[in-house]
């Protein structure tokens, strides 16, 4: 019993914690009295347990207290007018006239419905029990890790999520799918409804978010019509409670540094591949024997560019304070936070400006709940989001890309004299001079986000259960990035004088000052929508509910550069939801949604979407009580139902409109075929242009034993049609000079996920387990294109993405293998080089033998598992996450090996000198084939050979932490104080070791996924 009490009070540390400042909150009195002081105990009314860490606060006023570890409270009246109110997580409130008593003892009834019977769904909300829709929730305290982005910590936090962070570049989110990817049309990704507003996830700070959920299937997302096709992310933003102020401040730092970096082939490595690739000593033993000793490091360079521009560690900050509370007639909640995270790119201390990235985010949120009646609340949520990132002025893709392709003893970083090495022109650039000497560039982005909302119980005046709500908002965004650029004068030494000085050549004469350029973008954003909702419950038997809303939306590109980009963006419509339960044990609903876009044609601008479902709580049934003691919840469910994406593509709006081009040449007239300038057809018109149309099936099931295990799973199919693309089967003969585009396309999409969540208490440990697993294929099912020769060559009927190739038998052994095996015609072969599968046996190896292999870069597997102890004070957690069939091509100069035809341009890793084939060791099962000097057509082909697994797991988060006793912190005058450290991407395990695995394909150029160690304290008031 000792041990329940712990964890409640430390629950009602974070939920119900006292604050130093009351907004907005009433601080009228009733009639004054005699002071006196009123003792009491709190407990649960049915089990009579003491409630530890209750609030209990007089009522209009900031004064209160909290119970101790006995149920026990004292608090001061002021007069006989006073009224004590009572709050505690998971119960509801208790209000208490105070009149004559100097005891007052409380006892709170459950109110399950304020934890976790309630789920957020499309336009409100429902009872868990009653929920048939598919939809996952997490808690909001797993999405809370020191990273920038809330879409950087969603892979595998959830089941239905596919999600993937490319690139560890400070700010840079991570790309995510609901369900994994139903179309290959323009838009993939999910809706994200931030409060009911469509908005950016990565510009919500994880301490503001009060419920995350994410809506899959038909039924979930019916009622977003032609914007729910591609799932729904919901998230709701924390509101103030009613009771005294609760103060919470949340400061961390720590150490960044790369998951993985590339080892690459030092310069006399790099010689003697050359020599081996060219037949030649084009470097001699002398030459190689200086790149060793480093005895002339200007005319005979060593340079590591990996270390020479990057560091292996960077810094982040991050701090949040927020302040909550409120009367019965404000509750208020409003937070502030600041968030800096450094970068690898190191930075030239010779220069008055930093080129290394910096990025900084200020986050700031106040959310208003006005009481004007007591039916009556007004909502006031503003926001704000303000970022600002440093970079250096050259585009960070060449800065990578010219870091992999610089070889190392092309010409050092900078010369010993102070002198800028730099290429001939038309050779490349050197990769320090565009990081560290380019400049700078500074880009600064602002949003403004507002919604205003009035909710009306209109029970009294129409019927019970009916509530009506106007919601508006407005939204701008604006974006700027200066530019202050310029390039040094540069030189590369060809040799050293009589007297030992170097000799150079000038290769750029720079400039003296930095160029300036501007660019910015802007938009606003009006939404507005009003909606009825009942629900009602008769007679203990039949619940029953309903929603009727209406919604508009538009926004403006203020920066637009052209009439037709000026003209807003404009959707609307109404949707509505039908619900109905027995008994709370046969359910049924109904949903739709019936809107559109401006961008299609008059008359074809709307369309309906409906979606219906059923469910049964199996474990409600008299037949199944002999087996509730351990399978509690037994809940089927299923839906069927259409939904829309209107973000069809096609890069121009209004494709029901022709575009004309002229002049233009290309008109022949007469014998002699003389061509003529003129007027002609563009884009050609599309009346019927349309939204893509999704077909969702879907069939789950819910269990839970022994009220510890509760698990959950989906079986989904999905068919898309009406998939916006050009057309691929018209002959040339047709004549016309651009490719209409066209709703043919359709694809499918199926797979299953699931989740699995575990709690149980042994004494005063306290131990949480949780695990989902998502697995989705789709299959292209119509791309207009017309069969190939070889019908295995076709991309329908493959997933969407599937890498096609060539299947590599190893490596040829001998001029006696090549001659026995079937012709190759990627250019000449020699042994060493690849061997490639006769696929239809015509005797050659051609592109005719490319067949699928693999799968695709977005993983169909993603999945994550984890856990928790709690034991007194300490607390640790654990946290993995994992991908699954999924395969990238390698492929690159890093990798190939002297491919760019220039010595100076030909960087390696240093993988392929270690594993190469060569005449020193013939191993026909070597890594890499024989090297050349030039580029390989054969040896460069798409193929198994290069293909590379990319499935892996991580310790994605880990955390410890330590509360301190309650005996220490009521002296120092603090409610609650927790220290922890935190770890994010501490381990990853992978068959493939060159780079990340999660980067993809390539050579692994680009800003790595980062490694993350942090050290934190939460403090509360």
């Amino acid at each position: 019993m000792k041990n329940k009490r712990k964890v409640r009070f430390f629950l009602s540390k974070i939920t119900g914690l006292a604050l130093i400042l009351m907004l907005f909150a009433g601080n009228a009195k009733g009639q004054e009295g005699e002071k006196k002081t009123v003792t009491g105990t709190v407990t649960d009314v049915q089990t009579g347990e003491p409630i530890v860490g209750a609030n209990i606060w007089i009522k209009e006023t900031t004064k209160g207290t909290i119970t101790d570890f006995n149920g026990n409270y004292k608090l001061i009246s002021d007069g006989i007018a006073d009224v004590f109110v009572v709050s505690f997580i998971g119960y509801a409130n208790m209000e208490v006239a105070v009149g004559d008593k100097t005891v007052i003892d409380f006892k709170l009834e459950s109110d399950s419905e304020t934890i976790e019977d309630v789920v957020v769904v499309g336009y409100g909300s429902q009872k868990k029990e009653s929920v048939i829709g598919s939809i996952s929730t997490i808690k909001v305290a797993n999405l809370k890790a020191p990273v920038a982005n809330v879409s950087s910590s969603l892979a595998g936090q959830l089941s239905g999520v596919v999600a993937v962070n490319r690139s560890g570049e400070p700010g840079q989110g991570s790309e995510f799918y609901i369900r994994g990817i139903s179309t290959f049309g323009a838009n993939k990704s999910p809706l994200v409804l931030v409060d009911g507003i469509e908005r950016d996830i990565d510009l919500v700070d994880p301490e503001d978010i009060a419920s995350f959920s994410i809506l899959k299937d038909a039924t979930a997302t019916a009622v977003y019509g032609v914007r729910g096709a591609n799932g729904v992310i919901l998230i709701t933003t924390r509101k103030g409670e009613e009771g005294k102020p609760k103060i919470s401040i949340r400061a961390e730092t720590g150490f960044i540094s790369p998951t993985q970096m590339p080892e690459m082939v030092n310069s006399y490595q790099f010689a003697e591949l050359y020599n081996e690739a060219s037949e030649s000593e084009f470097y001699s033993p002398e030459v190689i024997q200086k790149y060793k000793d480093g005895s002339d490091p200007d005319l005979y360079p060593n340079v590591d560019w990996i270390n020479t521009l990057y560091k292996s560690v960077a810094r982040n900050k991050r701090a949040n304070a927020s302040v909550s509370g409120g009367g019965t007639i404000a509750k208020y909640f409003v937070s502030g936070s600041y968030y800096n995270e450094g970068s690898i790119f190191k930075s030239d201390g010779s220069n008055d400006y930093n080129s290394s990235i910096s990025y900084s985010k200020y986050s700031f949120r106040a959310n208003l709940d006005l009481a004007l009646h007591e039916t009556t609340t007004l909502s006031i949520n503003l926001a704000n989001v303000y970022e600002a990132k440093d970079a250096p002025g050259e585009k960070r893709d060449l800065i990578w890309q010219y870091t992999f392709r610089t070889s190392p003893n092309a010409f050092p970083a900078r010369f010993s004299d102070g002198k800028f090495a730099g290429p001939a022109q038309g050779s490349g650039y050197n990769p320090y001079n565009l990081l560290m000497q380019s400049g700078y560039t500074e880009e600064y982005k602002n949003s403004a986000q507002s919604l205003i909302a009035l909710d009306q119980d209109l029970s009294e005046l129409i019927t019970p259960g009916l509530k009506a709500n106007v919601k508006f908002s407005w939204d701008a965004f604006n974006m700027n990035v200066l530019t202050r650029k310029k390039a040094v004068e540069q030189w590369l030494a060809t040799g050293r004088d009589e007297e030992g000085n170097l000799i150079y050549n000038q290769t750029n004469k720079g400039a003296e000052t930095l160029s300036f350029a501007t660019d910015s973008y802007g938009e606003r954003t009006i939404y507005l929508e009003g909606s009825l909702v009942y629900s009602r419950l008769f007679n203990d038997v039949h619940r029953v509910g309903g929603l009727f809303l209406y919604n508009q939306k538009e926004k403006n590109v203020l920066t637009a550069t052209n009439s037709e980009g000026a003209l807003p963006y404009k959707n609307q419509g109404i949707a509505g939801r039908v619900t109905y339960s027995f008994m709370d044990k046969y359910f049924v609903e109904g949903n739709f949604g019936y809107n559109g876009s401006e961008n299609f044609s008059p008359g074809n601008q709307f369309g309906f979407f409906p979606s219906g479902a059923i469910g049964w709580m199996v474990s409600s049934e008299p037949f199944f009580e002999r087996f509730t003691k351990v399978i509690d919840v037994f809940k089927l469910r299923g839906s069927y139902g259409i939904v829309g994406n209107d973000k069809i593509g096609g890069s121009r709006r209004f494709i029901y409109n022709a575009t004309i081009n002229r002049p233009v040449t290309g008109y022949t007239f007469g014998e002699n075929h003389s061509y003529y300038s003129g007027i002609r057809v563009g884009e050609w018109p599309n009346d019927n242009v349309g939204w893509e149309e999704s077909t969702k099936l879907n069939f789950g099931f819910e269990l839970s034993f022994y009220s510890k295990l509760k698990i959950q799973g989906d079986l989904f199919k999905e068919d898309r049609e009406g998939i916006f693309m050009q057309r691929q089967s018209l002959p040339g003969y047709v004549g016309v000079t651009t490719t209409p585009w066209v709703n043919v396309g359709k694809m499918e999409n199926q797979g299953f996920d699931g989740s699995l969540e575990y709690s149980h208490s042994l004494g005063d440990l306290h131990l949480t387990a949780r695990g989902n697993f998502t697995y989705t294929r789709n299959k292209l099912i119509d791309t207009d294109q017309p069969d190939y020769e070889d019908l295995y060559r076709n991309r329908e009927g493959k997933p969407y993405g599937q890498q096609f190739g060539l299947i590599a038998m190893g490596l040829f052994e001998s001029e006696a293998d090549i001659a026995a095996h079937p012709e190759q015609q990627f250019g000449p072969v020699r042994p060493g080089d690849i061997k490639y599968r006769d696929i239809n046996g015509d005797g050659v190896v051609d592109v005719k033998d490319e067949v699928a292999i693999g799968h695709s870069v977005i993983p169909e597997i993603v999945y994550g598992f984890g856990a928790t102890a709690a034991w007194k004070g300490l607390d640790l957690s654990v946290f993995f996450q994992g991908v699954g069939n999924t395969t990238f091509m390698m492929g690159g100069e890093a990798i190939y090996g002297f491919s760019s035809g220039n010595v100076t341009q030909s960087n390696m890793y240093e993988d392929v000198y270690y594993n190469r084939w060569s005449v020193d060791n013939p191993n026909p099962n070597a890594l890499y084939p024989r090297l050349s000097s030039s580029y390989n057509t054969n040896n460069t082909r798409t193929s198994t050979f290069f293909q590379r697994n990319g499935s892996f797991m991580r310790l994605k988060n880990a955390e410890l932490g330590y509360t301190l006793p309650k005996s220490i912190t009521k002296k120092i005058h603090m409610n609650n104080v927790r220290f922890y450290a935190s770890a994010v991407n501490l381990l990853t395990f992978s068959s493939f070791k060159l780079w990340d695995p999660e980067m993809g394909g390539g050579q692994g150029q680009g800003y790595p996924p980062s490694q993350i160690i942090n050290f934190g304290v939460n403090v509360n008031f």
